[in-house]
């Protein structure tokens, strides 16, 4: 039976931040770690572009080795064992890595946190099936529903990193389309993807996006948000992305409380496939993983799953549960929920 509680949020208005709506997991700071100088090797990256330059395909990231050196291959940690997911809870010692990271939340006033069109509203537990996700309240559950736009055959790719404002604008908008995207990072004195980019459009500039799909590419965060919520939204931007140079102070205030984190280079290998990332913006628990997975430059393909998205589904019916950010590991064959231990997972793995 519904308890006649129906709230719309469109995406017109600025949601209010919901503890729980962020589904909170643990998540880890980042010990400090050796950094020897990095091989040198050769990379192939193709991308499609709006010029003559080269196609790309979207799906893989290729590192070519000298003749001389060895193929690079990936194994988990010794004795490595994914750990137990966990809902709802902190780890103690990384209270003021998640206090940071949420100091985004109140910047932005939630953006990022619901998928476009997003409304919910409280059902009698028996209303929804017990193999559907849904978050739980006492005797009730939430029915979330959502309206996404056309969605792209192949992943956008998007050449960013996690200290530009700019880039947050890019990925709050990800978010609330609710795209996947393959995202290259590109941390200053990254040797791989910045100067891909220079190659493809002529200067480094972050973001730079391509999309395979049409063959268009692009800087400018504005020209960025408004094509994709023309080809994959309903062609209205959401107004907290589109309050011109306050939307990028807020954006640039959204960092503070994570000052410096995943914006530098860290060596690391470079592995043959991207790894592929459930998670959303707003999560703070996701960013602490995406910090890492920038300093590495590791690409990855982000499966967007904000507050509404269709995506919470696809994972609850892979794991039997639903909870962000989780990691797939193409390389090694790693699985696993908690942001703390994926954080350490990235580093052993790939850090050098």
């Amino acid at each position: 039976m519904i308890h006649n509680i129906h709230i719309h949020i469109s995406k017109s208005q600025i949601p209010k931040t919901m503890a729980k709506a962020l589904n909170l997991i643990p998540t880890s700071t980042f010990p400090p770690f050796s950094c020897p100088t990095r091989p040198k090797r050769k990379f192939s990256i193709r991308a499609t572009t709006e010029s003559s330059e080269t196609p790309v395909s979207s799906a893989s990231v290729q590192a070519k080795p000298e003749p001389s050196s060895p193929p690079l291959t990936f194994a988990p940690p010794p004795n490595f064992k994914p750990p137990e997911p966990k809902r709802f809870g902190v780890r103690p010692d990384k209270v003021f890595d998640i206090l940071g990271a949420s100091l985004a939340l109140l910047f932005r006033l939630g953006t990022g946190v619901f998928v476009s069109g997003y409304s919910f509203s409280f059902v009698s537990k028996d209303d929804i099936p017990a193999d559907q996700y849904a978050l739980e309240f006492n005797d009730s559950k939430v029915k979330e529903t959502s309206k996404v736009g056309p969605r792209p055959q192949k992943p956008i790719e998007i050449y960013e990193f996690e200290g530009c404002p700019f880039c947050r604008k890019v990925r709050e908008i990800v978010a609330v389309l609710d795209l996947d995207v393959l995202f290259y990072p590109c941390p200053k004195n990254g040797p791989n993807f910045r100067r891909k980019v220079a190659e493809m459009g002529g200067k480094q500039q972050f973001p730079y996006m391509v999309d395979p799909n049409t063959g268009v590419s692009m800087y400018e965060s504005d020209d960025i948000i408004k094509y994709l919520v023309g080809k994959y939204g309903d062609g209205n931007v959401p107004i907290a992305l589109s309050l011109g140079l306050l939307t990028t102070l807020t954006a640039g205030l959204a960092m503070i409380g994570r000052s410096g984190q995943g914006s530098s280079y860290s060596p690391s290998r470079l592995p043959s496939k991207p790894l592929v990332v459930w998670a959303y913006e707003g999560s703070p628990f996701c960013k602490i993983v995406r910090e890492v997975l920038v300093e590495l430059e590791l690409p990855h393909i982000y499966r967007s799953c904000a507050r509404g998205s269709p995506k919470r589904q696809i994972l609850f019916d892979k794991t039997g549960r639903f909870q962000a950010p989780y990691l797939e590991d193409p390389n090694t064959g790693v699985e696993m929920f908690e942001s703390a231990e994926i954080a350490e997972y990235l580093k052993a793995t790939y850090a050098l």
